[in-house]
């Protein structure tokens, strides 16, 4: 006997390519010899969410009512679950669970889960390290955490408000590469792109460290979830 598929949903938006991102990398990852084969996606993008970052820092207006009414429509559309592709987003994880009957994915957890290394250097939003919602994951699964310098964390937020603005991205990459390698020199074992913006222009393969893509996980975790089980 087969399970039946599960329908996923996305929460999109924050930003727009990072959604569009994270839809590649799940038909990238279904194991589909043609349309027929692939998972039913359902997208709700909305751009219109309030910067995540600007209200966590208590500059901006919340965006949960707003993430709220995305997920309910997702819900109401079919989907059996959620992915949010925005780290930041997930500071406000609890509230969009509440406003649902489906699960949404935790994408900070899925990607500590997967680290092998005692010690992790984090590149996010300045929303994400204020919440520190990486803090916390590693916390428990006992692996130390390390932060860009507070003037590295300037090039990290450049390059993200860079890339969602549609900016050449080279300039970008060298910046964060070398905020990388001061990660590493200070005793950083892995890389967490704590940035789905920061997904779009890292090769992860390109280190000499393991580098953990959490738009990539949450790829692999949501096909992983939508497959139908045999019994």
């Amino acid at each position: 006997m087969t399970k039946q598929e599960k329908i996923i949903g996305i929460l999109g938006g924050m930003g727009p390519a990072a959604t569009l991102a994270l839809y590649e990398r799940i038909i990238a990852l279904t194991p589909a010899q043609c349309d027929q084969e692939h998972l039913r996606v359902i997208i709700d993008s909305n751009p219109k969410i309030p910067d995540r970052t600007a209200a966590i820092l208590g500059k901006g207006e919340s965006p949960l009512p707003v993430m709220i009414e995305s997920a309910k429509t997702l819900e109401r559309a079919g989907a059996d679950f959620i992915t949010i592709p925005c780290n930041s987003a997930h500071s406000f994880l609890d509230g969009i669970r509440e406003s649902v009957n489906i699960p949404v994915l935790d994408m900070i957890g899925e990607t500590v889960r997967t680290i092998k290394e005692s010690q992790a250097g984090l590149l996010a939003t300045d929303g994400a390290l204020a919440s520190r919602l990486y803090h916390d994951a590693c916390e428990r699964e006992r692996i130390e955490l390390l932060v860009p310098s507070e003037e590295d964390q300037t090039l990290v937020m450049s390059a993200i408000y860079g890339i969602k603005a549609g900016e050449e991205t080279a300039a970008f990459e060298c910046n964060i590469t070398r905020v990388i390698t001061k990660l590493q020199k200070n005793g950083a074992e892995a890389i967490i792109l704590g940035c789905t913006e920061l997904s779009l222009i890292l090769d992860r393969e390109g280190f000499p460290v393991s580098v953990y893509d959490a738009l990539g996980i949450l790829a692999q975790v949501a096909v992983q979830q939508a497959l139908p089980l045999s019994e």
